[in-house]
Formats: C-alpha cells, structure tokens, sequence
C-alpha cells in the first residue's frame, strides 16, 4: 500500500516519533489579547503544561529510552525556561512553533518573518542550539511559510497531512524535508472539551483513543511508514492520558524492529538516503499552485 517506502536504520520495519505541542496559555492570550489577564480558568487549564504535563512526559520517555521533539512556541520558552530545561535535559528536540502561536496564514509576510526570527532567537538563546524544524501552530501555513522557512535554512518542517513518508518541498530555489503527520493522531481530537475555548466535543476514553493510535501504527508497521504523533502536554500530560502513551511505548517496543527517533533524526537520515542515491522520496513544487483555480478569494464556489 506504500509504494516507496524508505529504507530505514538497521532493517527497521518503520520508524516512530513522538511529537509535542508545547503551547502553554500562549494560545489564550494570542485568542483574547488584554482581555485573558481576565480569564483564570482558561489560563491555568494551559499552564498546567509547563509546570506539570511537559515535566511528567519527558520523565516517562527517559524511562523508556524513547526520544521526543517538542515544538515551543518563543514567548512560552521565554516564559517558563524550566519547561526548556526539562526537555534538553533528557536529550530531546526542541522545535520551532511561531513565537506566539500566531496563525501564519493571517501574517503579513513581513510580520510572519519576525515570528519566526524572534523564535530562532529565543530558541537558539536558551538552548544553544538554533531550532531545525518547525510546526506551524494551528497547521495554519501561510502562501509564504515555505519560502521562509527555506530562506532562513531550516531542515525540516512538519505541518502536513501530505503523505504516509516523508516527501521533498522544492520552492526553486531550495528544498525542505517534509515530515508529514496523520490527521487521526492529535489529542486535541480526542479528549479536549472546553467552555474556555469554546471548544466543546465529546470526550474520548483513553482506551478509546489508544485504539485510534494503534491502529495508525499497526498500518504503518504493515506497510513500512512512518508514524508521527502530535499531542499537547497540557491534554496527554494528564495522568490517565500519560498511563495511555505509556502502554502505548510498550506495546510498540514489544513489537519490535521500530526505529524511534526525533523528527530531526528522521529527517537527517532521509537526507542522507538521498545523498547516498538509496532512495528517493516525492517531490511537490510549491507553492502547490501559483494562481486561483476557480478565480479570486471573493468568487462563489458554484
């Protein structure tokens, strides 16, 4: 069913990666602006990621020997740098998420630039390393993301549901590694029902959940592919939903023959399958179309 999968490090069946979205109460204040010093329970239902869920789930992939790549948005490393600290310092990757967790597709380009250059320097200050991969908050991609993002040398981005493998981004003038993520596998989908943010859905057993999760991995196991979660520690760092990664991990390491890496990992090894002429993933020229096809932003849909 996959065509061309890659092939992966030390005869792998598929290789693993677990993402998280460490966006704290930044996405209360970007929602409401002067208007969220106003708004405790909206506030503390997002702090409890950096003081208590990101701390929890770096503990619990450390015991497992199992890498993560957190994506931080820049004032949430600045706000809270022990959030930061507990990511390094179990080896982990720290990805680059909008300095605000503003949407880019409602940026200017001019405006869309800064984000991102602010975050590469709060990212790069407190870590010492400058970020190599990025997630767009909200997946909100903007017409110029990519051209930026190639600009300004990043690796790797991961914001699509574009393929089961990772494919190439080639805007002409360079290329970026796209790591592209299920849309099945976001807690957001799953557990998060909330008068705060108006958000309001039916709530997901853990043990419900963990089957969606399974049997995205199941497939990918089938088929050679590659597996990418995205969650959010301020949801999955809560201890029913950390026990469910938990059984998670094992049931994976019990099946064997997966590769679990950071996203950069991933994307360093299929750079290095292309160099090496081993392998050869798609490539999509973007923009994906450089005019309308049914005509202006105003024009009626028929």
């Amino acid at each position: 069913m996959i065509d061309n999968p890659p092939p992966w490090p030390d005869g792998a069946r598929m290789a693993v990666a677990f993402s998280f979205d460490v966006d704290a109460d930044s996405v209360v204040h970007a929602s409401h602006g002067a208007e969220a010093i106003h708004m405790p329970h909206a506030l503390a239902h997002m702090r409890y990621d950096p003081f208590v869920g990101t701390p929890r789930l770096c503990k619990l992939f450390a015991a497992r020997n199992v890498p993560i790549t957190c994506f931080v948005p820049g004032w949430v490393a600045e706000t809270y740098p022990g959030v930061v600290e507990a990511i390094l310092d179990n080896g982990n990757e720290l990805g680059h998420h909008g300095h605000f967790h503003e949407w880019p597709s409602r940026q200017t380009a001019a405006a869309e630039r800064e984000t991102l250059e602010r975050g590469i320097e709060v990212l790069t200050r407190l870590s010492g390393k400058r970020p190599r991969g990025y997630r767009a908050p909200y997946y909100g991609l903007s017409q110029t993301t990519y051209d930026l993002l190639i600009e300004l040398g990043f690796a790797y981005d991961s914001s699509l549901f574009a393929d089961d493998i990772p494919i190439l981004l080639d805007n002409g003038k360079g290329r970026l590694v796209e790591i592209p993520v299920p849309a099945t596998i976001d807690d957001y989908n799953h557990y998060v029902s909330s008068r705060a943010f108006d958000y309001l859905m039916k709530v997901s057993s853990p043990k419900q959940a963990l089957e969606v999760y399974r049997a995205d991995f199941d497939a990918m196991y089938e088929f050679g592919g590659l597996w990418v979660s995205c969650w959010h520690p301020g949801v999955s760092g809560r201890p029913a939903q950390a026990i469910a990664i938990r059984e998670l991990i094992d049931y994976m390491q019990e099946k064997g023959d997966v590769w679990f890496a950071t996203i950069g990992e991933i994307t360093d090894h299929v750079n290095g399958l292309i160099a090496a002429g081993t392998w050869s993933p798609r490539v999509e020229t973007i923009p994906f179309y450089s005019s309308p096809v049914l005509g202006g932003r105003d024009q009626e849909t028929p």
